[in-house]
């Protein structure tokens, strides 16, 4: 019988290639693939699964909601969708409205829409985006991303985005006109591998936005729901967003997107403007509900100062540095190996990212032991080592 990596090879699109680990399951930050080999999972489905896998509030919430009822389409309204924007926007402290998208990439749809209606009626014809920004694989969204490797052989794109280098103020406000619509950014680049911004950046750019009128679109797709240490990661800079997009995390393994609009921003919608068969499904609205009421943000600091620190005690020479924030971040090589480091990893026992060639994203579940991250940080020299071979 051919191995499940022969099988899935013969019936997928090749855009994945074959991944290099078939999973079976998992609990907390574990997994075991099908062999019945263990890992400690290090980057949680690209910063997914909050809670790590099977974590029980999940599975309860999950299961109780499909056996009650697990789908209304966008013609009717259910209480977990009510309570899952009550909750958030609770959170957010302002006041704001959401819709419910199935992923990232759509929760950044909704939010590009919202700049498109908005530029009409105010007669702005461009949007502003940031070099080496990613925002999803849509169109729309695509057209937003500033990496020419995913965004110009599908191209041309509908709207006039302009990018300007991530974390340059100047430039930002060069690029920041009275006839720009949006401006849209993460408050640290995730796919560009886990880049921060300069302090003072984003509220520099919530100052630009202010003063020539143009909306501002966090797009936290990754880096909110407790990644960063924060509910959202524009909390800790300062600054409230007029759009907020959310993913990722928030469904705890379900797909959900959210994409919220403050003040003025969240009413530009009207009825017919935009859509979702499966947005805001009940389960995943559960799932996601389980997530909000289990995250510690307590833990998540406490463990990522333990993670950070560990990394940083590290005296090799391939390791160049440590970025990011909260239980986000990147090893920063002094060669391009990162793949290579994957592999080192992955045959240690442990699951990480070669996010970029020069980066390896390392975000656990959000309720990874102090004991996992110490088993992490003391393979890693060993690991680099080997990568290094």
């Amino acid at each position: 019988m051919s191995s499940l990596y022969e099988r899935f090879e013969q019936v997928f699109m090749p855009n994945y290639g074959v991944p290099p680990v078939a999973l079976a399951r998992g609990e907390g930050a574990r997994v075991w693939d099908v062999e019945g080999r263990e890992y400690l999972d290090f980057i949680a489905g690209i910063a997914v699964v909050s809670l790590g896998h099977a974590h029980p509030a999940l599975v309860e919430a999950v299961s109780k909601q499909v056996a009650t009822i697990a789908h209304t389409s966008n013609l009717f309204l259910h209480e977990p969708e009510v309570l899952l924007a009550e909750r958030l926007t609770g959170l957010l402290g302002a006041p704001a409205r959401v819709f419910f998208a199935n992923s990232g990439t759509e929760a950044n749809e909704a939010a590009y829409k919202l700049a498109v209606k908005y530029g009409k009626r105010t007669g702005r014809s461009y949007f502003v985006a940031a070099e080496n920004g990613f925002h999803g694989r849509t169109i729309g969204a695509l057209s937003l991303s500033g990496k020419k490797s995913i965004r110009d052989q599908f191209g041309p794109f509908p709207v006039d985005v302009r990018f300007v280098p991530y974390g340059d103020a100047d430039a930002l406000k060069e690029a920041v006109t009275g006839d720009c619509a949006v401006v849209f950014l993460e408050p640290t680049q995730g796919e560009a591998g886990v880049v921060p911004p300069p302090d003072g950046y984003l509220a520099a750019a919530r100052e630009i936005c202010d003063a020539t009128g143009a909306l501002l679109v966090a797009d936290e797709i990754q880096s909110a729901i407790g990644r960063t240490g924060h509910w959202f990661a524009h909390q800790a800079d300062g600054f409230t967003p007029d759009i907020l997009t959310l993913a990722k995390g928030l469904g705890g393994g379900l797909p959900i997107g959210a994409c919220v609009g403050f003040g003025e921003a969240g009413t530009l919608f009207e009825k017919g403007d935009h859509g979702s068969t499966f947005g805001g499904n009940p389960v995943s609205c559960a799932a996601a509900l389980a997530v909000l009421d289990n995250v510690d943000l307590g833990h998540v600091n406490e463990v990522a100062a333990r993670l950070r620190g560990g990394l940083e005690s590290i005296a090799h020479p391939l390791l160049k540095g440590v970025r990011g924030r909260g239980l986000w971040l990147a090893a920063v090589l002094a060669e391009p190996v990162s793949g290579k480091v994957q592999k080192a990893a992955q045959d240690a026992g442990f699951l990480v990212n070669a996010v970029q060639p020069d980066a390896v994203r390392i975000a656990p579940p959000l309720v990874v032991t102090a004991g996992q991250v110490d088993a992490f940080t003391a393979a890693f020299p060993n690991i680099l080592t080997e990568a290094s071979q």
